[in-house]
């Protein structure tokens, strides 16, 4: 195994990520996979995609992972390399990088296919944890979908989130709860756990009734939410807006009206724009409002995360003018 490094470190105020990222393909038009002609050819993944809209936004962060010893490794560590991501990226020759394949059934629908079953990213171990890295982060970032790729996957997580708490590194956890992965009766105390572990929670509205139950009240499953342990809870409800509740204040904040052309990673750039402008400081109303931002962008694009905003770009969707000079 080799590793690759390049990027700028996250240091003692930025961000610390791991887990897969996967090569992707995509049909370019509308219709049966069976019949499409052409894929375009790129990556994903949850975490990466946080990290992605983090560097944009300003954020240093640092990506950790495994990826195969092939073609589509190196493709991975290519593009998040020139996002300018920090990334070590452990070459595994014994398992091939992940895929994921996107099927635009119709227009405003589509099926995404995962073949990740013995991937490199689900052979992430706890020897690979860069506890030293953590420890000086300023924040930690991990996702429900890891834990469910692996027993050593899991075990990896757990790792990082106990060193970051030691450590006094703030921890953030998004559920990102995968059907296909594991079932909530399998995942529901894991999740349960990290979520307990974690002082920032996102979850959507099903995720957060599998953790604590139904509710139909979004601020009832926030507050429920926060018993957990969590001093930030936000509830996010895709073009609802969402919910928050932080430090024993309830915030609302509504979503940026637009027409979606492809809503996978949405929910990536929404906390990305979260996490931003805590570490910048920044009140839990300006948080919401860059976080609705962030992931009304990522909806304009195909990919995962091609439409993630620079910061620059954040005023756009409230322009008046159609082109700027």
């Amino acid at each position: 195994m080799t590793e690759v490094s390049g990027g700028s470190p996250a240091g003692s105020g930025g961000v610390i990520t791991l887990g897969e990222t996967m090569a992707l393909m995509r049909a370019q038009t509308p219709g049966p996979l069976a019949h499409a002609s052409e894929l375009g050819l790129g990556i994903g993944g949850a975490e990466s995609n946080v990290a992605i809209a983090l560097a944009r936004l300003g954020t240093p962060v640092s990506w950790f992972g495994r990826v195969g010893a092939d073609s589509l490794g190196e493709l991975v560590v290519r593009e998040l390399r020139a996002e300018g991501l920090e990334v070590r990226a452990i070459r595994d020759p014994a398992a091939p990088t992940g895929l994921m394949i996107k099927e635009r059934r119709t227009q405003h629908n589509q099926k995404v296919w995962y073949y990740r079953a013995g991937s490199a990213g689900s052979r992430l171990d706890p020897a690979d944890v860069p506890v030293e890295e953590i420890a000086a982060a300023a924040l930690l970032h991990v996702t429900g979908i890891t834990p469910a790729l692996s027993a050593s996957a899991a075990d990896a997580v757990d790792l990082a989130v106990r060193t970051a708490r030691a450590a006094g590194t703030t921890v953030s956890f998004d559920v990102n709860y995968r059907g296909a992965l594991w079932s909530p009766e399998v995942a529901s105390p894991v999740l349960r756990s990290l979520a307990g572990s974690a002082d920032i929670l996102f979850a959507g509205d099903d995720e957060a009734a599998l953790l604590v139950g139904p509710a139909e009240d979004p601020r009832e499953l926030a507050g429920a939410l926060a018993e957990l342990g969590p001093s930030q809870v936000v509830v996010k409800r895709g073009g609802q807006g969402c919910v928050a509740l932080v430090d024993g204040v309830y915030f609302e904040q509504a979503a940026i009206p637009v027409q979606p052309v492809d809503t996978v990673g949405a929910g990536d750039a929404f906390v990305a724009g979260y996490l931003a402008e805590r570490l910048r400081g920044l009140t839990p109303r300006e948080c919401l409002l860059t976080a609705v931002r962030t992931g009304a962008f990522a909806c304009l694009v195909p990919g995962d995360w091609e439409g993630m905003p620079r910061r620059s770009e954040l005023g756009l969707l409230e322009a008046t003018e159609p082109v700027s000079r």
